[in-house]
């Protein structure tokens, strides 16, 4: 019978009829049982298993381990897979201790500092909402006893409310209900004041954080754009054709479900740039631009400097599309124009 070469986690053992023929033991220091749980994560041979392999006659043991079979023993699903009962296993504190230290490790790794702009944007978009909610009971309600004012102005209204008074002979006779509309507006103008609060921090702390996304889209537009890739580290791993149509899932998957032409941006569409071109280069425009920020997010995410190099030939691209244009147009019309409009012109 082969001998199995037995990996635990508390180190190395070779074993022949049931009985421990070698062993080489892993030290009970937490950080070192931490090294040897990454390097089994990773498929490696921890140091107890590399002495152990160093025999030369390891060729003829089998191992029902995989990691260990890429490395020269006979891979065996039968063969042995733990321990005889009467081998000693040590206490599993250090084990659970090496694992928490490993895994808090871990989470320091893969921490990305653009969680807190993520925060803030999704929290801008939320005070947005609650204060256009808030602005039309509030329109509503003044315009009760002030008709002369639109309903739809909500500044107006809470102006009316606070600095002019908000004093009409139509107004709520009860003293109580005209502090509750006070409140109201005052509660209108500080959600106005905290998101504008949120927005010139993310406009502040954007640049230092990710300098070339900055440069390229404007702090406002980048920042929406990480929140919605999920952070500079998710947004530096996606491909450009995934980065262009951002915002635009649900377009996207209808389009999949065959119900929609294909999304040509989502939001990249708010860049000046684009929303201010014709329809037709649009599309060309979203390719062109999210080619670049998926460079940009790359640089950001190494730590580099401001490349102007980007932002460059982000706008080379853009003035040779301008004068392709006219000339796209016509071919676009020509090609139009030789297609039969419906199914009974085919027939004729």
């Amino acid at each position: 019978m082969p001998r199995t070469l037995v990996a635990t986690w508390f180190g190395a053992y070779l074993v022949e009829e049931g009985r421990i023929v070698r062993s080489v033991r892993a030290p009970d220091d937490p950080a070192a049982l931490a090294e040897r749980a990454r390097l089994r994560r990773a498929g490696e041979i921890t140091p107890e298993e590399l002495e152990l392999l160093s025999d030369p006659e390891h060729a003829e043991w089998v191992t029902r381990d995989r990691r260990l079979a890429s490395h020269g023993l006979a891979f065996d699903p039968r063969a042995v897979g733990k321990l005889p009962a009467a081998a000693s296993v040590p206490d599993r504190a250090a084990l659970r201790q090496a694992l928490l230290d490993d895994a808090e490790r871990a989470v320091k790794r893969a921490w990305d500092p653009s969680i807190h702009l993520e925060e803030a944007v999704r929290a801008a978009a939320d005070l947005d909402r609650v204060r256009n909610l808030v602005g039309e009971r509030l329109g509503s309600w003044t315009a009760r006893d002030f008709p002369e004012i639109d309903p739809g102005d909500h500044a107006r209204a809470a102006r009316a409310v606070l600095d002019e008074g908000g004093s009409s002979p139509l107004g709520p006779a009860d003293p109580s209900l005209r502090a509750a509309r006070r409140q109201l507006a005052e509660l209108y103008r500080s959600i106005e004041s905290l998101k504008a609060a949120i927005t010139d921090s993310v406009r502040e702390a954007l640049p230092p954080r990710a300098p070339n996304l900055a440069a390229l889209l404007g702090p406002d537009l980048a920042a929406r754009l990480l929140a919605q890739a999920g952070g500079l580290d998710r947004l530096a791993r996606l491909p450009a054709s995934t980065i262009q149509v951002l915002g635009a899932e649900a377009a996207f998957f209808e389009h999949l479900r065959g119900r929609a032409p294909p999304p040509r941006h989502g939001l990249l569409f708010l860049h000046p740039a684009i929303q201010g071109a014709p329809r037709s280069v649009r599309g060309k425009l979203a390719r062109a631009l999210a080619g670049k920020v998926a460079i940009a997010a790359r640089l950001d995410r190494a730590g580099a400097s401001i490349d102007p190099a980007l932002v460059a030939a982000f706008e080379a691209r853009r003035n040779r599309l301008r004068t392709e244009r006219p000339a796209g147009r016509t071919r676009i019309r020509a090609r139009r124009s030789l297609q039969p409009l419906d199914r009974t012109a085919q027939d004729r």
